[in-house]
């Protein structure tokens, strides 16, 4: 279950590509798996994340997902105020679907190997004991480890200030 990855790629054809804002340059994963199950190899990213001297910025959205839509709009509608306080980051965009069910939702690290969702959390010692929610973000160290426990779902992000505040890692 291998993921194509790109930089910065959008959606062809799309009147609305679902994902990040281009303009934030992030690797995009999209698995040739879906709609039926989705794996998501992090190893790329962290290697990349190590030789930049970056954290990730992990946003895990679904195609289908209205309130996905809602927060890359705000992000793109804020790119010019929130840009900057995204260079510490490399911005990693999963893009999956409401369709894939959790138990087929997969995440792979060099040091964790493929896990389930649910064990990926506790793996990487996500404290959200919760059922899957889009959008989701997770900031990460370069190893692949928690910087901060982060809310996931509707409404995290709705305002400059609070997505400035969670990208200083303020708690």
């Amino acid at each position: 279950m291998g993921a194509t990855l790109l930089a910065g790629a959008g959606v062809a054809g799309a009147a609305r590509p679902h994902g990040l804002p281009a303009a934030y340059g992030a690797m995009v994963q999209q698995p040739a798996t879906l709609p039926r199950s989705a794996e998501f190899d992090l190893g790329p990213a962290l290697a990349r994340a190590r030789a930049e001297g970056k954290r990730l910025y992990v946003y895990l959205s679904a195609d289908d997902c209205a309130y996905c839509r809602r927060y890359e709009a705000f992000l793109a509608a804020n790119h010019e105020a929130l840009k900057s306080h995204f260079s510490p980051y490399l911005l990693v965009d999963l893009r999956s679907s409401l369709r894939v069910p959790v138990r087929e939702l997969r995440f792979k690290t060099p040091t964790l190997g493929s896990l389930p969702y649910a064990e990926f959390q506790k793996a990487i010692g996500d404290e959200r004991a919760r059922q899957l929610v889009y959008p989701s973000v997770w900031l990460l160290d370069a190893q692949g480890q928690p910087l901060m426990q982060m809310p996931a779902g509707a409404g995290t992000f709705e305002t400059v200030p609070e997505q400035i505040e969670v990208l200083q890692l303020v708690q």
